[in-house]
């Protein structure tokens, strides 16, 4: 029997399942978390702590159709403007919590198009951030940056305040395939900016690449990833494409009919994975690939890679802070999230309450489902010693647990004394795996392709 069709016989073409950038996936989130929870955590952080900051800007000059990301169009600056001070206000807040010596491990702009901002309104914000929370050495300030919108003057204002890496969104470099998604961005235009962000000395620099896209074949994602190799980014996310125009209506702009099949979807991913091994490339969980000495390298290598909403991290603060509209916080509780709408968030805020809308608050097997969960999607093995050690759980409680995700999947995995383990020929099924160790019903959420 082939390895796809062991694949097929166990599901893996047609499931559906989180991404399992959190645990319990945003879906369960409830309305039990409030603005006071979120304050009563802010509060618990013990002083001198380092944390990660995430600032959603949701605006975007152009919607591109294959994103589901909560974003809105703007070809005006007022509503920026005005969202930039609601996030100023929000942060002014949140320092009248803090405990005292909280710093920063991690910054992160994301959206949207933080890049939209202007230079002054960059500027602005980030000292805004930093007299509240000081980077900690060896901080990392990363930015998302679309190369249809920036320029020389919007990165010499993020180089000059402190921005270490800077993210690029690709996709595919195809023609065809960027009008089929609403993305049209050249390889000249991208390779400029990429230029761009180096002679400022950003020596860190992300990228993102789809597979699962309209008209994509083997020899179109091969082509693109060559090209993306030409930029030698630091480090890739290779993202299966989540078309679920239900949930997001610009979607609905993409033609169905051109989607790669399930099956040519893996074979996409694999054609992709094995250029970039080829290329040095190593192999970061499911979907990313780092050069060798990139700090995410390291920290797989280190066994201290983790997971957060923006995907595979070597961030190992223990509190992550989001600020803006729709943005989740994690805490040793639980989980924060603001409300999506910019209007409700911008009320709130002005208001002087915090926008919590929405969360969970760690209960039962939560944290140690949610460890299992990670290890997993990162390492594609848990360590039963650790789990014994860092958690309340018996050895006879992880039998049961390990037994039951063992029974469903063969083959692929093994258990032992050292733990569960995913096994090299398994990991396609890695989500679904993950899927097995997750206590709460699956059944109502609408996810994405588990390849």
């Amino acid at each position: 029997m082939t390895q796809e069709s062991q694949l097929t016989r166990l599901g893996l073409f047609d499931a559906r399942v989180p991404r399992y950038t959190s645990y319990p996936t945003a879906p369960h989130f409830a309305g039990g978390v409030t603005a006071g929870t979120f304050s009563d955590w802010v509060e618990a952080i013990p002083a001198g702590t380092q944390i990660s900051l995430y600032l959603h800007v949701p605006f975007c000059r152009r919607l591109c159709w294959f994103c589901a990301c909560r974003t809105q169009g703007t070809s005006s600056d007022a509503p920026v403007i005005a969202y930039v001070a609601t996030l100023k206000a929000e942060l002014a807040l949140l320092a009248r919590h803090l405990p005292q010596g909280v710093s920063l491990a991690r910054l992160h702009w994301g959206g949207g198009t933080p890049t939209l901002l202007q230079p002054d309104q960059i500027r602005d914000l980030a000292g805004s951030v930093f007299n509240i929370l000081p980077m900690a050495p060896h901080g990392e300030f990363s930015v998302e940056i679309d190369p249809g919108e920036v320029d020389e003057a919007r990165l010499d204002a993020l180089a000059a305040s402190g921005m270490n890496r800077a993210s690029i969104g690709v996709q595919d470099f195809d023609p065809e395939i960027q009008r089929s998604i609403g993305r049209e961005q050249p390889y000249d235009l991208t390779r400029r900016v990429a230029d761009m962000i180096r002679d400022r000395g950003v020596t860190s620099l992300n990228a993102d690449i789809l597979y699962g896209l309209p008209h994509q074949t083997r020899p179109r994602i091969a082509d693109s990833v060559q090209k993306l190799l030409t930029l030698s980014p630091d480090r890739v996310a290779l993202y299966g494409y989540a078309h679920v125009p239900w949930m997001s209506r610009r979607q609905q702009m993409i033609p169905s009919d051109a989607m790669p099949t399930p099956e040519e979807r893996l074979r996409l991913f694999e054609t992709a994975r094995e250029l970039f091994v080829w290329d040095g490339y190593r192999e970061i969980g499911i979907d990313h690939f780092a050069r060798p000495d990139d700090s995410m390298a390291v920290a797989q290598q280190g066994g201290h890679l983790r997971r957060n909403f923006q995907g595979y991290t070597a961030d190992t603060a223990p509190i992550l802070i989001g600020l803006g509209a729709s943005s989740i916080s994690r805490f040793p509780q639980g989980y924060a999230q603001n409300v999506s709408g910019t209007s409700d968030y911008t009320k709130a805020v002005r208001a002087g309450h915090f926008a919590t809308h929405r969360g969970h608050a760690f209960a039962g097997e939560d944290i140690l489902r949610a460890r299992i969960i990670e290890a997993l999607m990162c390492d594609f093995h848990v360590a039963r010693a650790e789990l014994l050690r860092d958690h309340a759980v018996t050895p006879a409680r992880l039998d049961t647990l390990f037994a039951a995700a063992a029974s469903t999947f063969g083959g692929m995995v093994r258990v032992d004394a050292s733990g569960f383990t995913i096994l090299p020929q398994g990991k396609p099924l890695t989500r679904m795996v993950a899927r097995a160790f997750d206590a709460y019903d699956q059944t109502k959420a609408q996810h994405s392709a588990a390849i």
